[in-house]
């Protein structure tokens, strides 16, 4: 898998970023949208056509589906091609308000589209797409026996946490307040994608992630549901951007994403329609 962001073929990106997130973002992003909008002021035909790069900011959280949703994207719309930048959300926010190119934004909160909104940087009105709820992920037949969130404070256990700035960590917080639990975990991560890696590799024997995490890793975890989760559900909104180079193609791929076909994708993959 290539890692040059100068292709235009579709790329996949997973960033891992924290407090550089805004400058990393910015690096990453700028030759694909030069690309795109070269691509796009080539193009011949009206506006309403769809051409060109389309670079779309996503939480890490949504890896799977977007990326499935991509391959239909291109395969709909031939000649384009669609670059994700997945990650913590609230990385992803700190760098489009820093000025990283991009056409589109999807959060796995609403707190941290604000920070886009709030800067101005939306085209529109952001609108949720999907929600997400929380489940445990343990190490394969869960050898501990967990059952219950309050099972993660048992002495010895070793158990990882989304960091608290980002929408997995921020609702786990609030899980583990409905049930009145105090938790220190080993490790906070950056984003969710990290944390289920640390049980993957057998570096934790639990983490509080994301129920389509859990669908996505298929035997390498077993997931564990647990009442609280009910009250720590996240909306997840989705956005073009006020100055996104490829307007025409991003106002398409949220279509996509809001259409019969891409909820279909969504849910499937563990996402509860709004």
């Amino acid at each position: 898998m290539t890692r040059s962001v100068c292709r235009t073929r579709r790329i996949r990106r997973s960033l891992r970023v924290s407090g550089a997130g805004a400058a990393t973002l910015l690096a990453l992003s700028a030759c694909s949208s030069s690309t795109g909008s070269q691509e796009e002021s080539g193009s011949a035909g009206s506006s309403s056509e769809v051409s060109g790069q389309v670079t779309v900011f996503a939480a890490a959280s949504l890896e799977e589906s977007f990326t499935a949703l991509g391959e239909e994207f291109e395969k709909r719309h031939p000649g384009t091609g669609v670059t994700f930048s997945f990650g913590g959300s609230d990385a992803l926010a700190a760098g489009i308000t820093s000025g990283a190119p991009a056409d589109v934004f999807a959060s796995a909160s609403p707190k941290t589209m604000a920070t886009v909104t709030d800067a101005g940087a939306t085209a529109d009105e952001p609108s949720t797409f999907v929600r997400n709820q929380l489940e445990i992920a343990t190490l394969p037949g869960n050898p501990e026996g967990i059952s219950s969130l309050e099972d993660l404070t048992s002495s010895g256990l070793k158990v990882v946490l989304c960091d608290k700035t980002v929408p997995c960590g921020t609702a786990a917080q609030r899980a583990l307040k409905a049930g009145g639990l105090e938790l220190t975990p080993v490790s906070y991560e950056q984003d969710v994608k990290a944390a289920l890696t640390k049980v993957e590799l057998n570096e934790a024997d639990a983490a509080v992630v994301y129920r389509t995490d859990v669908k996505a890793a298929g035997d390498k975890v077993t997931g564990v549901d647990f009442p609280e989760a009910a009250e720590a559900v996240n909306d997840y909104p989705i956005a073009v951007l006020k100055d996104a180079p490829n307007a025409s193609a991003a106002k398409a791929f949220v279509a996509l994403v809001k259409s019969a076909e891409g909820q279909r994708v969504l849910t499937d993959s563990g996402f509860r329609t709004p």
